[in-house]
């Protein structure tokens, strides 16, 4: 609902055009400014556990207040509260994407506030999703079994988390419609111990034993990559210990250091059991749209399912989820429900897709239309090449980081994002992580840059990803120095 202002506050309306119009245009003037000033604002939050608590009423106001009120709170109250993923100074975890296509797509889905249950409540919903996955589909050169003119077909999710909980449903009902509902506490699951924790949640959620996730062990001589032999290894252990396989999960570009796990050969291991192989390239799959990275999807032809993060690196904004299955029945006979209410003669025809029997939620949103106005309005060389200004504007900064002689790279850099750490003088190890610990705070704390941290081999590492929309070499440069700043004053201190 929009509303019109007065003396007493606002007026509410139901939506009306002219009111829409009025107010839009004041929500898209602040929104603007917000991009135009983002770098005066520090990039990590400053502010302390419950201080919104101590700014904002108890109580839902009884009477309207106007939209100037609103907007003033947000100004003072909301955004020092925020920390900015979109800052170009925004280097941590992986970056969540926006763009000004990406905004128009969303902004129309908002404006049409749709329900997109089944084909029926929206066809326009359902059939623009599967031509823009298919279209994704194409772009990355997956299979034609994960088109929507196959056996199986693309879906928006909303992340990477409920694509592979989805996923992981649909493999054990599968194992289990064949072996009985008893044999649950004896099916295993693998990845490795750079599987992404949402793995673990779905397994928590989907009620596989704990004792039965099985994330094997990375070296770094094989890069954080899982081993197909380890997975091999624990394939027969179980089996002859009278457990069942049924699930892996490999990645391509784990969150700690972007390994890529050998499809191929982990693929030809596990078509031996008939385990169900997912791909999780939440990250990096956007990478894989341009012909040099393609690569390291090799052996995709051999998942069941794959998963990549549009709102990661592929300028749509949050969320977006794409995930692509081989065979779109063994999604549905897990999650399909149909009431009375909900029948309708084209989904009894079986003549549509109803996406409400691919996922969790029975409602979803308009998320392809973000995606068809950014393929759209970007074009297929402009992302690529964005991909690539942000895979060369890394490579800069770990140039930079080699040239310390102070800084060590500790895994390599296959996308935009580079793992490094501060040496400890006189090599004390045992100082080593704190070291790095306090460099990471004082980075974050200065306001001007803001990054994360993971731990590979037991070393507490620094991460630098870049992938924000409006960042430029002169980030880079900046940050950089910072990072040289910052490390001599400790180590004059240690």
């Amino acid at each position: 609902m929009f509303y019109s202002e007065n003396g007493n506050g606002l007026n509410l309306m139901t939506m009306d055009a002219e009111q829409l119009r009025e107010n839009a245009h004041k929500m898209v003037d602040v929104i603007a400014d917000y991009y135009k000033n983002i770098e005066s604002f520090p990039v990590l939050s400053q502010v302390e556990p419950g201080y919104l608590q101590k700014l904002i009423p108890d109580s839902a106001p009884v009477q309207p207040e106007s939209l100037q009120s609103v907007l003033q709170d947000i100004e003072t109250k909301i955004l020092p509260g925020v920390t900015h993923w979109q800052s170009p100074n925004f280097f941590a975890y992986f970056p969540i994407n926006g763009s000004i296509a990406g905004f128009l797509g969303e902004m129309l889905s908002a404006g049409i506030n749709m329900m997109g249950i089944s084909w029926i409540t929206s066809p326009a919903a359902t059939e623009l999703e599967m031509i823009v996955l298919d279209w994704l589909a194409n772009l990355l050169k997956l299979p034609n079994d994960f088109l929507s003119k196959g056996p199986g077909g693309g879906v928006i999710q909303g992340t990477a988390s409920e694509a592979v909980l989805v996923v992981l449903l649909a493999a054990r009902d599968r194992i289990l419609r064949e072996i009985g509902k008893d044999a649950l506490g004896k099916l295993v699951v693998y990845g490795s111990d750079q599987t992404h924790s949402c793995f673990e949640k779905a397994c928590q959620i989907v009620g596989i034993r704990p004792e039965n996730l099985r994330l094997l062990r990375t070296e770094t001589c094989n890069e954080y990559a899982l081993s197909p032999e380890s997975l091999a290894d624990a394939i027969s252990h179980d089996i002859a210990t009278g457990l069942i396989p049924f699930f892996l999960c490999a990645t391509v570009g784990t969150t700690s250091s972007t390994a890529v796990d050998p499809l191929h050969a982990l693929g030809k291991i596990i078509k031996r059991y008939r385990i169900w192989f997912h791909v999780d390239a939440a990250y990096a799959g956007s990478a894989c749209i341009c012909p040099e990275y393609r690569h390291h999807l090799n052996g995709i032809e051999e998942a069941d399912s794959f998963n990549m993060n549009c709102h990661k690196w592929f300028l749509t904004n949050f969320d977006c989820s794409a995930l692509w299955i081989k065979d779109r029945n063994a999604l549905i006979q897990s999650l399909s429900t149909n009431p009375e209410y909900l029948k309708n003669k084209a989904s009894q025809g079986r003549t549509v897709i109803d996406y409400k029997d691919w996922e969790i939620p029975l409602g979803r949103r308009f998320r392809s239309l973000k995606l068809w106005m950014v393929l759209r309005l970007y074009g297929v060389e402009k992302l690529q090449s964005y991909i690539r200004n942000h895979i060369k504007l890394a490579q800069q900064f770990e140039d930079l980081v080699a040239q310390d002689t102070r800084f060590e790279i500790v895994a390599t850099r296959t996308f935009s994002l580079v793992c490094f750490r501060l040496l400890p003088p006189n090599k004390n190890e045992e100082y080593a992580n704190k070291l790095n610990s306090d460099l990471l705070d004082a980075v974050n704390s200065s306001g001007k840059i803001f990054i994360s941290h993971t731990v590979l081999s037991g070393n507490y590492i620094l991460r630098f990803v870049v992938g924000a929309p409006l960042t430029e070499e002169r980030h880079i440069v900046a940050a950089w120095k910072l990072f040289q700043e910052a490390s001599s004053s400790l180590l004059e201190n240690s």
